[in-house]
């Protein structure tokens, strides 16, 4: 088993420059159900998270592992479809494995992904909102130990976690903005905890997406943030029992969406 330390990743980011023959602007990472986003990546050199050492594999629904570099309209891109979370019984350092080797990489585009459940009640299932910022309610921060100098600031600013360059042109794109709240999981959470993180001020809930966030952040990469509310969070619709096969089969409608979406996120990055 790794320990997800600076030699490991070393090893990772080495085998990847041997497959991966450009350096990546923009990393892309899908979260449930929105796999089929990778489509667009044009001139695809796909790898699979068992063939890359020490790369952690994911036992979660919806999540491929695998990692394609390409293109999109002509930027160099890396996609991960799918993620290690917290829930699956990895710690931090693993859940934030494969975000090292991005900005080891040099990616300076973060773009993270995911599946939520509404407590806003303007947000219908399946819209896709702009993460605006969020609340870490995971029990964990995946930058706690003895720092790397290598790797991070030790105390990074998280005033601006995601980039206000990134949230204007979601803002230009029509999208509501909404915070994110990341809870432990893997169960839903009980009507009384979200409204907790209604009155905190989340207008989303998951498991994930936060540890990587602080780890891109650390490593100096812009983060933006797209959120699929696959359903209405528990408690928000009383007579309505969430379960995730819901969530993947909403998420996945709102597949074509999150492509478009970022798409033409990565042609306004193009005119920068």
């Amino acid at each position: 088993m790794p320990n997800y330390d600076y030699h490991d990743a070393l090893e990772t980011l080495n085998y990847m420059k041997r497959i991966i023959p450009f350096t990546p602007k923009t990393a892309i990472v899908a979260g449930s159900g929105l796999a089929d986003v990778a489509d667009m990546v044009e001139g695809a050199i796909t790898l699979y998270a068992h063939m890359i050492p020490n790369w952690p594999g994911s036992t979660a629904p919806g999540h491929s592992g695998r990692i394609i570099a390409g293109t999109i309209h002509g930027r160099p891109v890396i996609f991960l479809q799918g993620r290690v979370h917290f829930y699956e019984g990895y710690d931090m350092k693993a859940v934030t494995f494969p975000t090292r080797i991005i900005g080891m990489l040099g990616v300076k585009e973060y773009i993270a992904t995911n599946a939520s459940g509404a407590i806003n009640t303007s947000y219908t299932p399946g819209e896709i909102v702009a993460i605006r910022d969020h609340i870490n309610l995971m029990g964990a921060n995946p930058l706690t130990g003895r720092n790397n100098d290598d790797w991070n600031e030790r105390f990074p600013d998280m005033t601006h976690a995601y980039d206000p360059g990134m949230l204007k042109i979601f803002d230009g794109l029509g999208l509501k903005q909404g915070i994110y709240a990341a809870m432990h999981g893997p169960s839903f959470e009980t009507p009384a905890e979200v409204n907790m993180l209604r009155i905190l001020g989340a207008d989303l809930v998951g498991m994930s997406t936060v540890p990587e966030v602080i780890t891109a952040n650390a490593m100096g990469m812009r983060v933006a943030g797209l959120s699929c509310a696959a359903n209405m969070a528990a408690g928000v619709d009383p007579d309505h029992t969430l379960t995730g096969q819901e969530v993947l089969e909403v998420v996945s409608k709102s597949a074509l969406k999150m492509a478009g979406i970022i798409t033409a996120l990565i042609d306004r990055l193009n005119q920068e």
